[in-house]
């Protein structure tokens, strides 16, 4: 076929995370076959470099189904149990990476640089004689029997026995992620769920932080639904001019997907967790005996940020900030205290794509195998990391989905090609011997 470049090989679309390490794991399994990567920015593994603030949080000590976001359950703990079988972390071990976990089980490498993890990477891509084709975007996948053709943007063509398409999702542009992905994968034929920001800062309703920007605050974070509570979350909340972001913010993102259809979503913030409301109530009239003449701004000094106070005095409905505290009745006072153990923020509402952290929908987990990530029906195509429903919380759970998927799919495909060999070695023998037996008789 004039055009295309024949060659008995495994194509990896993508040199993100989860291309790169299945790349390593196809050429390790499969050293007399070719593997290549094709990645379209100049270099690979761009966004790898940014991930843990540029410490590469590259997996936590407490993987657990909880802590995905996915529209299919049972087929993400299936998955993840694979994954963890394949064990990601042990994999970086063995091949020379030296980690270490802190207070929260996030595990980064021991130089706290993600530099050092790429450049690893990429030293066994050397020693593996991966071939990297940067520059090179692909615009389409195509079926030619038991093969696959891959046409890059320029024209070039690429035929390989199998393909491991690791081109991410939607989730930060920046990097070079445009979402093509998702539609190679439509193309192909895959059902699709509905893709949305996840781990992302959340818009709300302007009136809530009017004033607010650039302020941070700890406590207890808790998205509900009505009056269901969904999930809580410990930590700091920072205010923006457009809503409301911080890590605890953004874990509860992941739970307003479309597939969740969440009717009336309403973040609440304890600014006072460690105490119940009626005993906050009991302490702040008590304060309030220390400083009898103190308005409202001079009450809340030394209690929260002085903006904070002003906006929860308002949210409370509680009248002017100029008013005395000894006018307060013992009523109010309860609004007070349960304002500040429930601050409620409305109107909620992903951020851009720019902001996310990770694509939550894509791919159907059903539509891949369990144990391989390999497209159902399409022997030797697989589909790995972020293009596939199923998004982690922050701390490291993104990148054990990512490494584990593509350890996955690049073992996978290069026994699929072991046995496809063995086979076809085979069969000139088989029919050598009837050939022998037919003259004989």
């Amino acid at each position: 076929m004039e055009g295309i470049e024949c060659m008995k090989q495994i194509l990896i679309l993508g040199g993100g995370a989860a291309g790169i390490i299945a790349a390593i794991a196809a050429a390790e399994n499969s050293p007399d076959c070719r593997v290549t990567i094709l990645e379209k920015n100049p270099r690979i593994g761009k966004k790898l470099l940014a991930t843990g603030n540029g410490r590469c949080n590259l997996d936590n000590t407490s993987i657990s189904p909880d802590c995905y976001f996915t529209s299919d359950q049972n087929t993400m703990k299936e998955m993840l149990a694979h994954i963890d079988r394949a064990d990601p972390l042990g994999w970086f071990r063995q091949h020379g990476l030296l980690c270490r976990s802190d207070e929260a089980g996030r595990i980064y490498p021991y130089s706290n640089q993600a530099a050092d993890v790429l450049n690893l990477l990429l030293y066994w891509l050397e020693q593996q004689k991966v071939e990297l084709r940067c520059g090179c975007a692909v615009r389409d996948i195509d079926r030619r029997g038991a093969a696959y053709v891959v046409t890059a943007a320029d024209g070039q063509r690429f035929m390989a026995d199998a393909v491991i398409c690791a081109l991410g999702g939607k989730a930060g542009p920046q990097f070079g992620t445009d979402g093509f992905g998702l539609e190679l994968a439509r193309l192909c034929g895959c059902a699709m769920e509905p893709v949305y920001p996840c781990l992302v800062p959340l818009n709300s309703e302007k009136k809530q932080i009017a004033g607010l920007s650039g302020v941070r605050v700890k406590g207890e974070i808790s998205l509900w639904d009505g009056e269901r509570l969904l999930r809580t979350e410990n930590g700091e909340v920072q205010f923006t001019d457009y809503g409301i972001s911080g890590i605890a913010v953004m874990q509860l993102s992941g739970l307003l997907g479309p597939h969740y259809h969440l009717r009336q979503p309403e973040i609440h913030v304890d600014l006072f967790p460690h105490l119940a409301e009626q005993e906050l109530v009991s302490y702040l009239q008590e304060r309030s005996r220390l400083l009898p003449e103190t308005d409202a701004r001079g009450f809340m000094t030394g209690l929260v940020h002085p903006r904070v106070g002003a906006a929860v005095w308002k949210a409370a409905d509680m009248g002017k900030e100029e008013r005395k505290l000894s006018t307060l009745s013992s009523g109010e006072w309860g609004k007070l205290a349960h304002s500040l153990k429930c601050w409620r923020f409305r109107g909620l509402s992903p951020t851009d794509w720019k902001n996310a952290q990770t694509t939550g929908g894509g791919i159907a987990l059903s539509q891949l195998c369990s144990d391989s990530f390999q497209l159902r029906g399409c022997e030797g195509l697989y589909f790995v990391g972020e293009t596939v429903d199923c998004a982690g919380c922050c701390g490291g759970y993104n990148l054990h989905w990512a490494f584990g998927s593509g350890l996955l799919a690049g073992h996978h495909a290069a026994m699929l090609l072991k046995n496809q060999r063995k086979s076809s070695a085979k069969a000139p023998k088989t029919q050598k011997s009837a050939a022998k037996k037919k003259k004989k008789s």
